[in-house]
């Protein structure tokens, strides 16, 4: 059998679709008005949940908009409108609101419930491209995602409407997310399995290096003894101390190569003749993510972690931060 090729204007139509797509797009932001502001107020002084629902195609978009909604403070689940009219209803109570996706308005698995949810009083926002639609008319705010055509060639398959639907439905959840203020670590609250939550959750405490674990010495203490202690504390360094334990200083493996190139008599030096002054440092309530970024920003590879009055609490190297995954 011959392979299957793609047709000549594959290609040519692939473009078409995507400006189609971007053009709808596009045409949603005039037509937001005062119904999409109603609508924000009825879910931001939403008792309950808010409930997706939409058959087919519209049921695909509305399950991503309610996990949307759900990742970004407001709580939200899907309920398909064919199980709801056999049992389902029971998940939606009059403190909810139900967002429910048709681009004609007239599924008729939505228009089925419709009346039960406006008979215990929950609030419908429907999501249409028809404004006189049967679900636009029974709404108590209709959101219009109306497309002049769909990239379909045929102007059948769902594509530009379904990609309006989808985007009417993050710009709905994005505002919310806003209005509640809703920033990065509650974020992070809702994503604790995933790489976001480990960078937005992980502090400096929770990675760094404490107690006999921390290299450290006096700053009259021998080169000698220096690298011995920095070689037991394995993180290429040790952090070197004040008598009240106030950090002073550093010396890492690049500072005694330094050292060696000045043809001193090392034999005759303390450690805090050839330590990097002043070094810096992080404290523990830090994001994890800071002290990576001051890492590669710096170029360095360890911090000493210190308190509020620079005293020494921990160390930190860019292998500890690798082992918690947060880089």
């Amino acid at each position: 059998m011959s392979p299957i090729l793609p047709s000549p204007k594959a290609l040519d139509l692939a473009r078409q679709v995507l400006r189609i797509e971007a053009d709808a797009v596009l045409a949603l932001v005039d037509r937001l008005d005062g119904g999409f502001m109603k609508a924000l107020r009825l879910i931001l002084n939403c008792h309950g949940r808010v409930i997706v629902s939409g058959m087919g195609k519209s049921g695909h978009v509305g399950r991503k908009i309610a996990s949307t909604l759900a990742s970004t403070g407001t709580p939200a689940f899907f309920v398909h409108p064919a199980e709801a009219s056999h049992g389902d209803l029971g998940m939606i109570t009059r403190d909810d609101v139900l967002i429910a996706l048709s681009n004609s308005g007239e599924s008729v698995e939505l228009l089925t419930i419709v009346p039960s949810i406006k008979r215990q009083g929950a609030k419908l926002i429907s999501m249409t491209g028809n404004a006189q639609s049967s679900l636009a008319t029974e709404a108590d705010v209709h959101l219009d995602a109306a497309v002049a055509q769909e990239a379909c060639p045929l102007n059948l398959a769902p594509t530009a409407s379904t990609t309006a639907a989808l985007a009417l439905g993050d710009a709905l959840a994005v505002a919310l997310l806003d209005s509640r203020g809703f920033g990065p670590e509650d974020f992070a609250r809702s994503h604790p399995g995933g790489s976001l939550g480990r960078r937005l959750l992980t502090h400096v405490r929770d990675v760094m290096r404490v107690g006999s674990a921390i290299p450290a010495v006096l700053a009259d203490t021998s080169l000698s003894d220096a690298i011995r202690e920095m070689s037991r504390g394995g993180i290429g360094m040790t952090t070197v101390l004040a008598p009240d334990r106030r950090v002073i200083g550093i010396f890492t493996d690049g500072d005694l190569r330094r050292a060696f190139a000045t043809q001193q008599d090392l034999r005759t030096l303390s450690i805090g003749d050839i330590m990097s002054p002043e070094p810096r440092t992080i404290a523990p309530d830090r994001l994890a993510v800071e002290a990576v970024e001051m890492m590669e920003q710096h170029k360095i590879n360890q911090l000493p972690v210190v308190d509020g009055m620079g005293i020494l609490a921990g160390a930190l190297n860019m292998h500890d931060l690798f082992k918690a995954k947060v880089i």
